[in-house]
């Protein structure tokens, strides 16, 4: 059995650009293993007309390699539609075509392995050994991009599923739905997305959606061009080396600059409830409870009996509905098939895995015996990392640090922002100093 230098596992649109990014790169052999049998990214999260919340650059690989032939650009060439595209003058790509162009790069890219479930990853002081159903493989270095599962919470776990589900779920689900009350539980961009489908009326006999959220109000993603200097290698190389005290309030404040709802979305929920409110236009009345805490959900025979804490008052509220849908997030967790190694790993804030500035898990291995992590970083390096914004610098750190090589030139102007004064140890001494 040939050893290889990366084995890949998960191929989502992060490792996917690891693979791009790593094809023509001379003298690295790799492959990149997924459980599914084709490519397709949250195929039960496209609803109509839902758009990409980031720019089509920041594609797989354009923001380091822009004469890739796996750019979104090459992609809207082969297949002949770059003028009906510009033409069309999108404020924003419609998902269903940055997910059209991640499978046109994942059919035609070589090293991607379908129908491949890895089921073991093990150490033996020298290798790892990645075991599927049907081979097995040894490498020296390994980049987890698996995705994370849906975080249902507690309160939810023993509904029925046909009543009760997550919007990773969602496109499978709706149309099974059955009742004229239906709440979405959580604030953000996919909750959003679902509450503006439902308010359209594009579910038989629903009458009235409930939009409950934690949060203050229905509030949109901040995409300001200073609030998108998150969203670059300059700031990322500075939250990196911060003190985990520092991070942890900087992600609190931060929430909005990656997690709220697109502003044309809330537009259209807007627009759509003063129609139904005012002009009698559709039959879905929609109520919006923000602040609302849910914290209990009983059966109440067919229905449910939702009960909410309000963060205004403090009063215990109660909502009933016929289905919910979880609008709930994801979280980071450590796949069964690292098990073997979980006593290795160093644990990080995210209850997963500590990663360093080069998406490099801390573990007791060899220091040249690299497990890279994709989406498991957030707290550790920053909130654009389990965003699409940077996937194609992360990827070129990764194939830097995995050949020990300037591969890619990574070196940027200064920051438009002065996020710290001075620099190397000088600047981080003093942060350091500031926060204890």
């Amino acid at each position: 059995m040939d050893k290889l230098d990366l084995v890949g596992i998960g191929i989502g649109p992060f490792n996917l650009s690891l693979a791009a990014q790593l094809d023509g790169v001379a003298d690295v052999s790799s492959i990149f293993l997924e459980q599914r049998s084709e490519f397709a990214w949250h195929p039960d999260m496209m609803l109509p007309g839902v758009e990409l919340q980031t720019s089509f650059l920041k594609d797989l690989v354009t923001l380091t390699n822009p004469t890739s032939k796996w750019s979104f650009l090459s992609y809207m060439v082969a297949r002949k539609r770059m003028l009906d595209f510009m033409n069309a003058d999108f404020s924003a790509v419609p998902r269903r075509e940055f997910a059209a162009y991640l499978k046109w790069v994942a059919d035609h890219l070589d090293g991607l392995a379908f129908d491949s479930s890895v089921r073991e990853v093990t150490f033996d002081g020298q290798d790892f050994k990645v075991r599927t159903d049907h081979a097995s493989y040894v490498a020296n270095n390994l980049a987890i991009g698996v995705g994370k599962p849906a975080f249902v919470p507690a309160w939810a776990r023993q509904l029925p599923k046909h009543k009760c589900f997550h919007t990773s779920q969602a496109k499978s689900n709706l149309p099974k739905l059955r009742g004229k009350k239906i709440a979405v539980i959580g604030g953000g961009q996919s909750g959003a997305e679902l509450v503006e489908y439902l308010l359209g009326g594009n579910i038989k006999d629903v009458e009235e959606v409930l939009w409950l959220s934690r949060r203050d109000n229905f509030e949109p993603l901040d995409d300001t061009p200073f609030v998108n200097e998150y969203f670059t290698p300059g700031y990322a190389d500075v939250f990196a080396g911060l003190p985990d005290a520092c991070k942890q309030d900087l992600m609190s404040r931060q929430k909005l600059a990656s997690d709220g709802a697109s502003l044309s979305t809330l537009k259209s929920i807007y627009q759509l409830l003063y129609r139904q409110r005012y002009l009698q236009e559709g039959n879905v009345a929609g109520r919006l409870l923000p602040q609302r805490e849910v914290f209990q959900v009983q059966q109440d025979g067919e229905a449910m009996r939702i009960a909410a804490r309000n963060g205004l008052n403090q009063d215990v509220e109660f909502f009933d509905a016929d289905a919910l849908i979880l609008a709930t997030g994801y979280e980071t967790t450590l796949p069964e098939f690292m098990a073997p190694l979980r006593s290795r790993l160093e644990v990080g804030a995210s209850g997963a895995y500590r990663l360093d500035a080069d998406f490099r898990a801390q573990w007791d291995g060899p220091s040249d015996r690299n497990i890279f992590v994709q989406n498991a970083g957030r707290i550790d390096l920053g909130i654009f990392e389990p965003q699409l914004s940077l996937m194609a610098w992360r990827s070129a750190k990764i194939v830097n640090a995995l050949t020990g090589k300037n591969v890619f030139n990574l070196d940027q102007n200064p920051p438009i922002v002065d996020w710290v004064a001075g620099s190397g140890d000088l600047a981080g001494g003093a942060v350091v100093q500031a926060w204890g």
